[in-house]
Protein backbone atom coordinates (compact mmCIF):
# COMPACT_ATOMS: atom_id res chain seq x y z
CA UNK A 1 0.00 0.00 0.00
CA UNK A 2 1.21 3.56 -0.92
CA UNK A 3 1.37 6.69 1.33
CA UNK A 4 -1.34 8.13 -0.86
CA UNK A 5 -3.84 5.25 -0.68
CA UNK A 6 -3.43 4.98 3.05
CA UNK A 7 -3.95 9.04 3.28
CA UNK A 8 -6.68 8.36 1.50
CA UNK A 9 -8.37 5.85 3.79
CA UNK A 10 -7.25 7.71 6.94
CA UNK A 11 -9.16 10.65 4.61
CA UNK A 12 -12.35 8.47 4.71
CA UNK A 13 -12.20 7.55 8.11
CA UNK A 14 -11.94 11.25 9.73
CA UNK A 15 -14.73 11.89 7.67
CA UNK A 16 -16.79 8.92 8.60
CA UNK A 17 -15.87 9.41 12.52
CA UNK A 18 -15.04 12.43 13.03
CA UNK A 19 -18.07 13.81 14.59
CA UNK A 20 -18.36 10.96 16.99
CA UNK A 21 -14.80 11.60 17.91
CA UNK A 22 -15.21 15.20 18.81
CA UNK A 23 -18.44 14.39 21.09
CA UNK A 24 -16.42 11.40 22.47
CA UNK A 25 -13.65 14.19 23.20
CA UNK A 26 -16.37 17.08 24.23
CA UNK A 27 -17.89 14.50 27.17
CA UNK A 28 -14.27 14.09 28.36
CA UNK A 29 -13.53 17.76 28.53
CA UNK A 30 -15.86 20.22 27.18
CA UNK A 31 -16.10 21.81 24.32
CA UNK A 32 -13.17 24.00 25.23
CA UNK A 33 -10.50 21.63 24.99
CA UNK A 34 -12.27 19.20 22.53
CA UNK A 35 -11.52 20.40 19.04
CA UNK A 36 -7.28 20.99 19.91
CA UNK A 37 -7.82 17.45 21.28
CA UNK A 38 -9.41 16.01 18.04
CA UNK A 39 -6.41 17.75 16.09
CA UNK A 40 -3.82 16.27 18.25
CA UNK A 41 -5.58 13.10 17.57
CA UNK A 42 -5.89 13.67 13.82
CA UNK A 43 -2.26 14.52 13.84
CA UNK A 44 -1.08 11.59 15.78
CA UNK A 45 -2.93 9.14 13.26
CA UNK A 46 -1.10 10.91 10.48
CA UNK A 47 1.97 9.78 11.95
CA UNK A 48 1.05 6.55 12.44
CA UNK A 49 -0.93 6.13 9.33
CA UNK A 50 0.88 3.16 8.13
CA UNK A 51 -0.60 1.14 11.28
CA UNK A 52 -4.53 2.08 9.92
CA UNK A 53 -6.09 -1.10 9.71
CA UNK A 54 -7.96 -1.71 6.17
CA UNK A 55 -11.61 -2.75 7.36
CA UNK A 56 -14.16 0.57 8.29
CA UNK A 57 -14.36 -0.75 11.96
CA UNK A 58 -11.36 -1.93 13.16
CA UNK A 59 -10.30 1.49 11.49
CA UNK A 60 -12.93 3.55 14.32
CA UNK A 61 -11.51 1.79 17.02
CA UNK A 62 -8.04 2.16 15.93
CA UNK A 63 -8.96 6.04 15.86
CA UNK A 64 -10.79 6.54 19.01
CA UNK A 65 -7.91 4.16 20.39
CA UNK A 66 -5.80 7.24 19.34
CA UNK A 67 -8.35 9.58 20.95
CA UNK A 68 -8.12 8.23 24.24
CA UNK A 69 -4.21 8.31 24.41
CA UNK A 70 -4.79 11.84 23.13
CA UNK A 71 -7.28 12.26 26.27
CA UNK A 72 -4.55 10.50 28.64
CA UNK A 73 -2.14 12.98 27.74
CA UNK A 74 -4.00 16.06 27.85
CA UNK A 75 -4.95 14.29 31.80
CA UNK A 76 -1.40 14.20 32.30
CA UNK A 77 -0.28 17.78 31.71
CA UNK A 78 -3.23 19.07 33.75
CA UNK A 79 -2.25 17.33 36.82
CA UNK A 80 1.17 18.58 36.56
CA UNK A 81 0.08 22.53 35.55
CA UNK A 82 -2.43 22.03 39.17
CA UNK A 83 0.53 20.36 40.79
CA UNK A 84 2.82 23.20 39.84
CA UNK A 85 0.63 25.97 40.56
CA UNK A 86 -0.44 24.29 43.84
CA UNK A 87 3.21 24.56 44.32
CA UNK A 88 3.41 28.13 43.43
CA UNK A 89 0.47 28.76 46.06
CA UNK A 90 2.15 27.41 49.01
CA UNK A 91 5.59 29.20 48.40
CA UNK A 92 3.44 32.43 47.66
CA UNK A 93 2.15 31.78 51.20
CA UNK A 94 5.45 30.88 52.50
CA UNK A 95 7.14 34.00 50.96
CA UNK A 96 4.20 36.35 52.26
CA UNK A 97 4.54 34.84 55.89
CA UNK A 98 8.12 35.13 56.12
CA UNK A 99 9.69 38.07 58.07
CA UNK A 100 10.83 41.28 55.17
CA UNK A 101 7.42 39.85 53.03
CA UNK A 102 6.89 43.64 52.65
CA UNK A 103 10.14 44.79 51.72
CA UNK A 104 9.94 46.00 48.65
CA UNK A 105 5.90 46.36 48.28
CA UNK A 106 6.75 50.36 47.78
CA UNK A 107 8.96 50.00 45.29
CA UNK A 108 6.28 47.78 43.54
CA UNK A 109 3.76 49.98 44.24
CA UNK A 110 5.78 52.61 42.46
CA UNK A 111 6.11 50.76 39.57
CA UNK A 112 3.11 49.77 39.16
CA UNK A 113 2.04 53.74 39.40
CA UNK A 114 4.41 53.97 36.26
CA UNK A 115 3.13 54.25 32.52
CA UNK A 116 2.77 50.75 31.34
CA UNK A 117 5.24 51.00 29.15
CA UNK A 118 7.85 52.20 31.30
CA UNK A 119 7.00 49.79 34.39
CA UNK A 120 6.85 46.77 31.92
CA UNK A 121 10.72 48.10 30.92
CA UNK A 122 11.70 48.14 34.25
CA UNK A 123 9.97 44.48 34.78
CA UNK A 124 12.00 43.29 32.53
CA UNK A 125 15.77 44.31 33.13
CA UNK A 126 15.30 44.17 37.12
CA UNK A 127 13.15 41.41 37.98
CA UNK A 128 13.34 39.27 34.62
CA UNK A 129 17.25 39.56 34.03
CA UNK A 130 16.82 41.11 30.49
CA UNK A 131 19.51 43.26 29.48
CA UNK A 132 18.14 46.96 27.82
CA UNK A 133 18.89 45.89 24.84
CA UNK A 134 17.03 42.55 24.80
CA UNK A 135 14.33 44.43 26.98
CA UNK A 136 14.05 47.12 23.99
CA UNK A 137 14.00 44.11 21.75
CA UNK A 138 11.28 42.64 23.17
CA UNK A 139 9.07 45.39 22.90
CA UNK A 140 9.94 45.90 19.40
CA UNK A 141 11.94 49.92 19.82
CA UNK A 142 15.48 50.83 19.26
CA UNK A 143 17.59 50.48 22.41
CA UNK A 144 18.36 54.42 22.31
CA UNK A 145 14.25 54.84 22.67
CA UNK A 146 14.33 52.35 25.60
CA UNK A 147 17.06 54.13 27.36
CA UNK A 148 15.72 57.15 27.38
CA UNK A 149 12.63 55.44 28.30
CA UNK A 150 14.45 53.72 31.18
CA UNK A 151 16.07 56.54 32.27
CA UNK A 152 12.23 58.63 32.40
CA UNK A 153 11.14 55.65 34.76
CA UNK A 154 14.23 55.81 37.21
CA UNK A 155 13.34 59.49 37.62
CA UNK A 156 9.75 58.52 38.52
CA UNK A 157 10.09 56.02 40.97
CA UNK A 158 12.77 58.31 42.20
CA UNK A 159 10.68 61.35 42.80
CA UNK A 160 7.58 58.48 43.99
CA UNK A 161 9.96 56.98 46.31
CA UNK A 162 11.44 60.16 48.10
CA UNK A 163 7.72 61.73 48.30
CA UNK A 164 6.78 57.84 50.23
CA UNK A 165 9.71 57.96 52.50
CA UNK A 166 8.60 59.04 55.95
CA UNK A 167 10.39 62.45 57.68
CA UNK A 168 13.01 61.49 60.24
Amino acid sequence: MTRSDADRRLIAAFETNAADLLAYLERRVGPDDAADLLGETMVVAWRRVKHLPGDPEPARMWLFGIARGTLLNHARGQRRRWALADRIRVQSRESAASPGADEGADVRDAIERLDAELAELVRLVHWDGFSLADAAALHGIPASTARGRYQRAKEQLRAALRAEAPLA
